[in-house]
């Protein structure tokens, strides 16, 4: 039996895995869906990212997790992949769902085309959180206007130090067993930076004709990838 501790991407909670959760259970599997500091549920928690590493470990460790499979969405290929290099002992793979991955002292922003100037100066103008994203930011993927309206329904403000904080590995992500999930609807390729770990060999690459969100667009398909994944298929 695998466990798959599930972790969505800035501004979502736990909840944003609600339609793949049951396909993943329904085969048998252990599934921990995760909610990090400061978002859903969990709104009023400082967060760092440190600290959104650390509710990672924290989730593996307290339930004495095994065979653990980490999927983090988006921003949370950031944490996750950090988070992996701590708990070495347990997870068997990590998948990154059309993800950032995390780069040693380089914060989530770095990688945005202007150096995340824009994005510093959205969180200083909005008390140091991400603001919630307009319904127009999820169009193009996929995704019908009742989704649409379900994820920027369900959205929180991001607590902005989480996103500008710098990653510490103490793995190389490269020696990671890992699947990066690339969602092909709008931007068919890799970033140059995951396309140099699929190179490595401990990686590998797998393709999905939808946008940036399938857990809400293709919920059973993206079970199925993961369930294959666990398989070793």
């Amino acid at each position: 039996m695998a466990n798959f501790v599930l972790i969505a991407d800035a501004r979502l909670g736990s909840w944003a895995w609600d339609d793949v959760v049951p396909h993943l259970r329904a085969a048998g599997h252990g599934v921990h869906p995760l909610t990090l500091s400061g978002l859903a549920e969990k709104q009023g928690v400082p967060a760092g990212q440190q600290t959104h590493v650390q509710d990672i470990v924290d989730e593996v460790e307290r339930q004495d997790l095994y065979d653990v499979f980490l999927v983090g969405h988006s921003y949370s290929g950031i944490p996750s992949g950090q988070a992996a290099g701590r708990i070495a002992d347990r997870p068997a793979h990590v998948v990154f769902l059309d993800s950032s991955i995390p780069v040693e002292g380089q914060p989530f922003v770095s990688a945005w085309p202007d150096g995340g100037t824009m994005m510093r100066a959205s969180i200083a103008a909005h008390g140091g959180f991400w603001p919630v994203a307009p319904a127009a930011h999820f169009e193009g993927h996929g995704l019908t206007d009742d989704q649409i309206a379900r994820i920027v329904g369900g959205s929180t403000p991001h607590p902005g130090a989480t996103l500008t904080e710098p990653s510490v590995l103490e793995r190389p992500l490269g020696d990671l067993p890992s699947t990066y999930i690339k969602c092909t609807l709008g931007d068919p390729e890799p970033s140059d930076d995951v396309a140099k770990l699929l190179a490595g060999g401990r990686w590998r690459l797998i393709e999905m004709a939808t946008g940036h969100w399938p857990m809400f667009s293709q919920p059973r398909e993206l079970a199925q990838i993961l369930l294959g994944i666990a398989a070793g298929v």
